[in-house]
């Protein structure tokens, strides 16, 4: 990683010897420094929750609309929970929970996310390879394979700064899918009906479909890629430090992060609302309801909304791709690495960070492998968003406890707004757990 060592060695000065800029940093520091939030926010649409919305539209039409609207204040709230929690502590989650908490508490919760992730990495990984096995023909797993070994390599060797402006460009391939709305016949009254006026049914099939929106969309992974972001943001500029240490940077950079959530969840729900949209105006209404993955709703979008739609639907999917991988074996690698106290960062290099960079590398490996196996993507996605779902809940309980700890945030617990938004996406998160285990079977 090509960062020279006397900048990522060099000693921070004191909070007193170098007093923080104006309250309102310059526009070209802010414009800099955006991007974790959008990162998250469009790493949140990856090829398996681009099948997992597209399922949704394609089972129940217009009628699930209404859970984007829903889900956008309860995942900015508690994606700007994570990155307050990370700029304020100078620590990730899995860093607090290792500092505060019991540490069988700690290890299961990592490795239920971790578990979730190698699922959502293999599912992505093949799905990246068939979607461009779709568009050029070709082996798919070699494909898969390239698209794998190419994302850690490029991951663990390219510096950190340069990487997360890869990431922050590879966004805009989630404009495929606005762009796809716009060729396709889409009836805006039904839509918008069904978008302001929730309809659900009481039955497993529903529940769990919910649950699964809701496991996508608000997903651990997300909460420690973007706690850790900022963490990586602090100690990349040698001016700034966490915020219990330099009060007098909190309110530029606590309104930075509130802009830049905003914006990238804002992102990541429009384009969620517009698959279920492209899919429920196409697919469902003329009777494909049974859509399972990314590339099956690709290649059935292509004889009822044409080529262009099948074509911008398709290289979404590799792009999403290419941004969810490392966001996916990333977020597992920093939350295994603070839970054991490893060095940890994408701006470190691999000699001082090795058991962190293996961690990443096997991840994606053990990713990949379940293509090889034969190994059902259906289930895949399925049992990915639901442990997602579950294991949210308990992370989210505790993120809420960090945050309003003021022996751990100092003067900087959550406020109020925060507090509402965090707890409700908590409260809704367990009770949508609880209600797919309760229609279970039924």
């Amino acid at each position: 990683m090509s960062i020279s060592r006397a900048g990522r060695h060099r000693k921070k000065q004191t909070d007193s010897t170098h007093p923080t800029p104006p309250d309102v940093e310059p526009k070209r520091r802010w414009l800099q420094n955006l991007g974790p939030g959008l990162v998250t926010g469009a790493a949140d649409d990856d090829p398996s929750g681009i099948a997992t919305y597209s399922q949704v539209g394609a089972q129940f039409g217009f009628s699930m609309l209404w859970t984007m609207p829903f889900s956008y204040p309860l995942m900015c709230g508690i994606q700007e929970i994570s990155g307050h929690i990370g700029r304020v502590t100078g620590r990730g989650i899995a860093g607090n929970l290792r500092r505060h908490y019991h540490p069988a508490l700690l290890y299961s919760l990592v490795l239920l996310m971790v578990a979730a992730n190698i699922i959502n990495l293999g599912a992505d990984i093949g799905a990246m390879g068939a979607a461009l096995r779709l568009l050029i023909g070709g082996p798919a797993l070699l494909y898969a394979a390239l698209f794998a070994i190419g994302s850690a390599v490029l991951e663990a060797n390219v510096a950190y700064e340069r990487y997360s402006g890869v990431l922050k460009c590879m966004c805009f391939a989630l404009f495929a899918y606005v762009a796809t709305v716009f060729v396709v016949h889409i009836p805006w009254g039904r839509a918008l009906h069904a978008t302001i006026l929730p309809t659900m049914a009481m039955n497993m099939a529903c529940v769990t479909s919910i649950v699964a929106v809701l496991g996508t969309t608000i997903s651990p992974y997300l909460f420690f890629w973007q706690a850790q972001e900022e963490v990586e943001i602090e100690k990349a500029n040698p001016t700034e430090h966490p915020l219990t240490e330099a009060p007098r940077q909190a309110k530029s950079q606590l309104h930075r992060i509130r802009v830049d959530t905003y914006l990238g969840m804002a992102f990541s729900n429009l384009v969620a609302y517009f698959i279920i949209l492209t899919a429920a105006a196409t697919l469902h209404m003329h009777g494909i309801t049974n859509i399972q993955t990314s590339t099956q709703a690709a290649q059935a979008l292509r004889p009822i909304a044409g080529k262009f739609a099948f074509l911008l639907f398709t290289l979404g999917i590799v792009g999403t791709g290419l941004l969810a991988l490392p966001v996916l074996a990333g977020s597992a690698a920093y939350a295994v690495g603070e839970a054991f106290a490893w060095k940890v960062g994408l701006k470190k290099t691999v000699s001082h960070a090795r058991p962190f960079y293996a961690v990443l590398a096997v991840s994606m490996l053990i990713g990949l492998a379940l293509n090889f196996f034969h190994f059902n993507p259906i289930k895949a996605l399925f049992w990915s968003a639901v442990i997602n779902g579950v294991v949210a809940a308990p992370i989210m309980i505790l993120m809420m406890l960090i945050g309003q700890n003021s022996k751990i945030m100092g003067r900087f617990t959550l406020g109020r707004r925060n507090r509402f938004l965090g707890w409700a996406a908590t409260i809704v998160m367990t009770a949508a757990s609880v209600a797919m285990f309760a229609t279970w079977g039924k």
